[in-house]
Order: C-alpha cells, then structure tokens, then sequence
C-alpha cells in the first residue's frame, strides 16, 4: 500500500510503525472472508480491507477524524481472523489499536457513550467494585424492562449467581505433594463476579498436580479493555501495575516459571506487554519477560500428566467454542479440544468455528446489534450439534453464549478439574 505521509509524521515512533505495516498490505482481500462485519453486512468499510484504507487517510491527514471512518472502526472486533488469514503478515491488531488511540485523542462522541466508555474502564480498574456493581446488577434485574436499553444490557451481562460475588481467591497456594512448578495467576477484573468457580477450579487443578499458585493482592486489570478502547495510558498504567505486583511476588515467593491466564482475551494482552512498552526504559525489559512467561491455561495443563479421576465418568458431548483471542490473538489452536478428548469427553466443534461469537470484551456493550446477530449465528451452530454442554476458555464468550442457549456453558478448566477429581459442576447435576 502506498503512504504519503510527511518527515515530520514519520518522527513520531508510533506512526512510524504504523506506515509499516500499512505498507505490508497488498490489498489482496482474503482477510474479508474471515470478517465477521463484513460477513453480517457486506460493506467493504466494515472489512479489514476497507478499515486499512480508512485508517491510512485518517492517519495521513492527522487532526479530528471522519464521523463515518469512527463508526467503522468502532465496528471491528478485534477478533484478528484477519490476521490468521493475511499472506502478507500484515500486523492489523498493533494497527487498530493505534487508530483507536488517535480516536481517542482527536474525536468527541456524544455524551452518553463517553459516559458508558468511561464507566466500563473504571469498573474494571478496580476488581471490588465491578462485583459490587454485579451485585446491585442482580438485584435490579427484576427491574429491568422500565429501564432504558443499554441498563437493560448490563443487567443481562450481570448474569445469574448470588447476589453478592464473593471476594476472589489472593496469596499463596501451595502444591499438594511435590512442587514441580510456581506460577502466578491472573485473577481478573471481571471474571472473579461473573464466574468466580473458574478461578477456585484453576488452583485446585494446578495445586493437585504439583504447581504452586501465587495470586498477588495487588495485581488487578491486564489493561486490555482501557487498551482497546483507545485510552492507552489508562490502560499501560493498569498493565505496570501488574508488572510491577507480579515483580515484587518472584521476589518474596521466589522465581517465577509462568504468569498463567485462564482469561484469553487477558493472556493474549499480556503477550503483548513487551510491545506496549517498547517505548518505555523504564518497564521495557520486564514487560518484555513477562510476556515471555505468559501461558494459557490449556498450554500449562497439557505439559501436566493430567490424570482422570477413578469415579468420574465424563462421557459428555462438548461443543467446544475456541475464543478468537486464543486461536488468532495467541495462535494457539487444538490443544485445550485435545485436553477434553484425553480426559475422556466428545469434543464437536460448530461450523464456522474460527468466526467471533460477538463478545469481544467491551463490543457487546458497544455495538449491541452486531453483537447479538454474532451470538445468533454462533449459538444456531452450537445447538446443531446437540450437545449436552458448551465449553470454551474466555469467560467474555462463556456469559455472551450462555445467554439464551439452552445447555450450561462452561470454562474448560472447569470440567478438566471435576474430570480430574475435583468437585462436579452443579450446572451438571442432571446431565451426568
């Protein structure tokens, strides 16, 4: 792709990366196929193909951007299945995020989106008040249908459970037996009030196995969502603040071997710490090993001699929904269906398995239409496969599919635990 940007453009690091991988792309369109905005609305602006040229002008003529080129924008996922489908290694994600970013700094939106933006990143900087923002969540549920639509949606998103999350697991785990390992989990921001079992069966099944869990009190947010949003140093200051928790427990705890997430969308952020601060003296060197020593849940239990527990039968028909952020942000694809299997689960995988199931972190809140007609889609393959559960590895995708679908939905991490001798979920009281 041809550029015409000025010397003194170039000067700014970040443009001048971005020049660079505009001019990878050859505009050959095969990252269209795998669009999921261009496969609901056939618009060559809401393709990855057609972003590219919008955030190219956008960029070159600098100053406030088109009303039109932000809605388009503001549409993308950010699911990467362009990525995964690019000959050229065109670098979209590093792309869009600072288009967003240039958004952000050069563009007004009405008040009331603002508003909500603005109230999404300060509930997930801090951990304790999004669960009580869950709790009241549930509490005005019944309330609902006198509420305006956007209230109406966060209390859907505020999804089933008690009333009052509990505070979610912080400190030391030690392993049963010998220690193979020590690792540090993520807890999350969101995931402890949604689904908090995910975080209780991620140590149980760790600490069973020998690996010794190190959940510091003071990490929080990964810094994904500010991230996305374009407010990039809401979200790095989220992103040091990590860093330097997870720095401090290597040296009271002693050397760390991964930094474990069993939030995909947060693992393939974390990934991407060394590039989020290559800019950076100060936190250059550490962000850079920790997103070294990032791994998925599934990438730690498969390198584990799992072993199925002697009264558990888990001949169960899973239908397993790989997040985006998994297979196209981190590119890892095969092994958590290959856990199931191991562990003695059918493992059904829907059509259209590599297309976005909608949630996309904030995007369900943002773009509600788009969002939902996503869930549809994706919940119409699912349902073809008469499973008697579904199982994914992002608890964004877990709560966005399970809202309407008839069977449970479940992280995997989850049924590997009750596989494996742990409790069995009580969502599958009556299905085994």
């Amino acid at each position: 792709m041809r550029t015409q940007f000025t010397q003194d453009q170039l000067a700014d690091p970040a443009l001048a990366r971005s020049e660079k991988i505009l001019r990878n792309c050859v505009h050959c369109g095969f990252c269209n196929a795998t669009c999921p905005t261009y496969m609901l609305l056939g618009d060559e602006l809401d393709s990855p193909r057609g972003r590219i040229y919008q955030i190219r002008d956008m960029l070159e003529q600098g100053g406030s951007p088109d009303p039109d080129t932000v809605t388009h924008i503001d549409r993308c996922l950010s699911c990467l299945g362009c990525m995964t489908t690019c000959p050229s290694g065109v670098d979209y994600m590093h792309l869009v995020d600072h288009a967003r970013s240039h958004i952000a700094s050069h563009h007004t939106r009405p008040k009331h989106i603002r508003a909500l933006r603005k109230a999404l990143r300060l509930l997930t900087d801090s951990e304790p008040l999004f669960r009580r923002a869950v709790g009241l969540g549930r509490l005005a549920r019944p309330f609902a249908p006198i509420l305006p639509a956007p209230l109406q949606r966060m209390l859907r998103v505020a999804g089933e459970g008690g009333i009052w999350p509990p505070a979610p697991p912080r400190g030391r785990f030690r392993a049963d037996g010998q220690t193979r390992m020590r690792v540090i989990l993520l807890s999350g921001c969101v995931q402890p009030a949604l689904a908090p079992e995910i975080n209780a069966a991620t140590i149980r099944i760790l600490n069973r196995f020998g690996v010794e869990v190190i959940v510091p009190e003071s990490a929080g947010c990964c810094g994904a969502l500010g991230h996305h949003l374009g407010e990039e140093e809401a979200g790095k200051s989220q992103a040091a603040t990590n860093i330097a928790a997870w720095t401090a427990s290597a040296v009271r705890h002693g050397p760390i071997d991964h930094i474990v997430t069993n939030i995909s969308g947060c693992g393939s952020h974390i990934g991407d710490y060394g590039h989020l601060f290559s800019d950076d003296p100060a936190y250059a060197d550490q962000a850079s090993e920790i997103a070294a020593r990032s791994i998925d849940i599934a990438d730690l239990l498969a390198s584990l001699p799992l072993r199925r527990g002697a009264a558990v039968q888990t001949s169960l028909r899973v239908a397993y929904h790989a997040p985006c952020s998994l297979q196209h942000g981190q590119r890892r694809k095969g092994v958590a269906e290959s856990l199931l299997q191991e562990m003695g689960f059918t493992v059904l995988l829907p059509r259209e398995s590599h297309v976005c199931c909608g949630a996309a972190g904030s995007y369900t809140l943002l773009q509600p239409e788009l969002s939902d007609r996503l869930r549809t889609r994706k919940q119409d393959h699912l349902r073809a496969l008469t499973p008697d559960l579904v199982a994914t590895g992002n608890v964004g995708c877990q709560t966005h599919l399970a809202d309407g679908l008839a069977v449970p939905g479940l992280h995997i991490v989850q049924l590997l635990d009750w596989a494996s001798g742990g409790p069995r979920p009580p969502e599958l009281a009556n299905r085994c």
